[in-house]
């Protein structure tokens, strides 16, 4: 891929139909949203065998301050491949997940960056480095996106620039707002994400997502110079 990317992934999956487009592309993981309140709610749509019964072994559960034993049901009768995290999920939440999932499981912690001024950046960046260190012995990826009160979903990008000035130890995800129009920003990074999430920037209505826009941007990115 272009930009340093290694990996796509597309989240927010809720059509049978548009999994089967995006598996003909070769996205390399397909996100199901488990918490209730997101817009794109897995469980309004399909069901945990349906989810079973898609052939992919990139398929990831985005859970949000769920108990872990309902994280380690939802992935087994689903067949998730990986379990990314994008709550409040503390240290020792992380560790008890790590010991019941083992390792046939990946687990991905998000961590939200706010919308910061100049001044605060650098206190900031600190404050972002001492969550990696305290998950990153019982995580395999570390996913950043945009903070939000509605835990994602937001449609923003943050600053891209802050992630040089953080000690990140694990291949990461980069989320939050990318679109075909500001993909190329990842030039001015010298820490390159191991892959790229995309949802909000490519749907018509949440859980719907277009289609052509998507077989564009992956037609770009894949494209070399």
């Amino acid at each position: 891929m272009k930009n340093g990317i290694h990996a796509l992934k597309v989240c927010g999956m809720t059509k049978k139909e548009q999994i089967r487009d995006l598996i003909a592309l070769n996205v390399d993981f397909i996100g199901f949203i488990f918490y209730e309140r997101s817009p794109r709610f897995v469980m309004n749509s399909l069901t945990l065998a349906d989810i079973q019964s898609i052939d992919h072994p990139g398929k990831t559960g985005v859970f949000v301050n769920e108990s872990v034993e309902k994280v380690i049901e939802v992935a087994e009768k689903a067949g998730l491949a990986m379990i990314q995290l994008h709550g409040n999920e503390d240290q020792t939440y992380i560790s008890t997940l790590r010991k019941q999932a083992g390792h046939k499981i990946k687990i991905m912690k998000a961590v939200r960056i706010g919308i910061q001024d100049a001044v605060s950046k650098e206190q900031h960046s600190e404050e972002i480095s001492e969550q990696i260190r305290a998950v990153q012995n019982d995580v395999d990826y570390i996913l950043f996106d945009t903070d939000s009160k509605g835990y994602g979903g937001t449609g923003k990008s943050f600053d891209w620039s802050l992630l040089d000035s953080l000690d990140i130890p694990l291949p990461y995800f980069l989320s939050g707002g990318i679109s075909g129009d500001n993909i190329g920003d990842l030039d001015t990074i010298s820490h390159k994400p191991f892959a790229i999430d995309i949802n909000s920037k490519f749907e018509r209505t949440p859980g719907h997502k277009d289609l052509d826009r998507i077989r564009e941007f992956v037609s770009n990115i894949y494209k070399t110079d």
